[in-house]
């Protein structure tokens, strides 16, 4: 199958302490932020604006103001009113859990917080209450158009833009309680997503794409999302009948087998370790791995 074409790619980032964004352009960015800051102040306002394509057009004269090396990434999106992750979407993964079970008719959810995520190039913290820090390779699609009750056929036209995530879980706090999973999940800075928001142009740009997980250059996760068990339809469909989606939520779609987790002895994250999630025509999310100071 031909590669997807890359498309352009929308990032926040800090430079000399000021939060700003743009669009990459080579190894470097454009700065859109000194030139629609007054009218579009960040991404969440970009998206607001349905303005990734007038932007791309306009930028495309123009010549990159900084190099990607000299800046800081930020959290592509700041500001979703809902983080929503999907726990078991792969046919390896649900039989990981080695109960006979065929899997579920719905996707298992569960919410993450803002404040559990950290940026591209930015470390994933181990806290101090457990060193079971774990990856999880995933790719994350961003809302742009508010709905509720969004029939399948119709769910990809509130889809604005893709990223990535690691959805760094703390393994032993998945199990403090009988029925669910957020404390785990949710340890600050645990997880990360970026480095950027790509425009989503169409179901063929996420049909069939490879998703990959490398610690330390070793490949642990690898799949693709034509094997989902849960479609991107199926999940902007689903979450909508609870909840009213709206531009901004970021909507996390499931990790393929191969955690550490599930090797034996489990392998997991320590400082130093680099974990990089990778999706073809998405791109690439890098982190290292501290400890909590």
């Amino acid at each position: 199958m031909r590669k997807p074409r890359v498309s352009s790619r929308f990032i926040s980032f800090r430079l000399g302490g000021e939060q700003r964004y743009g669009i990459t352009k080579g190894d470097g960015v454009v700065d859109l932020s000194v030139r629609y800051g007054s009218a579009l102040p960040d991404l969440q306002a970009v998206l607001l604006a349905n303005a990734f394509a007038r932007l791309e057009a306009e930028a495309a004269s123009l010549s990159a103001d900084h190099a990607l090396e000299d800046l800081d990434f930020d959290l592509p999106s700041l500001s979703p009113e809902k983080i929503i992750c999907v726990g078991v979407n792969f046919p390896d993964r649900n039989a990981e859990y080695k109960d006979g079970q065929e899997a579920p008719p719905n996707p298992s959810l569960f919410p993450r917080f803002l404040r559990s995520f950290t940026a591209h190039e930015q470390p994933l913290i181990r806290p101090p209450e457990s060193v079971q820090l774990d990856y999880e390779g995933e790719i994350a699609i961003v809302i742009g158009k508010a709905g509720r009750r969004i029939a399948e056929r119709d769910a990809l036209d509130h889809v604005a833009a893709l990223t990535l995530a690691n959805e760094g879980t703390i393994r032993d706090w998945v199990r403090h309680a009988k029925f669910n999973v957020t404390q785990g999940k949710n340890f600050d800075r645990s997880g990360s997503i970026g480095p950027w928001l790509v425009p989503f142009t169409g179901e063929a740009q996420i049909a069939d794409i490879a998703l990959t997980t490398r610690v330390n250059g070793e490949v642990r996760q690898s799949d693709r999302t034509s094997r989902m068990i849960f479609s991107f339809r199926k999940i902007v469909a689903y979450v909508s009948t609870f909840t009213t989606l709206v531009p901004g939520d970021i909507l996390i779609t499931g990790t393929p087998t191969g955690a550490g987790a599930r090797f034996d002895p489990p392998l997991w994250l320590k400082p130093g370790d680099v974990v990089e999630v990778e999706a073809e025509g998405i791109g690439l999310l890098r982190n290292t791995i501290a400890d909590e100071v």
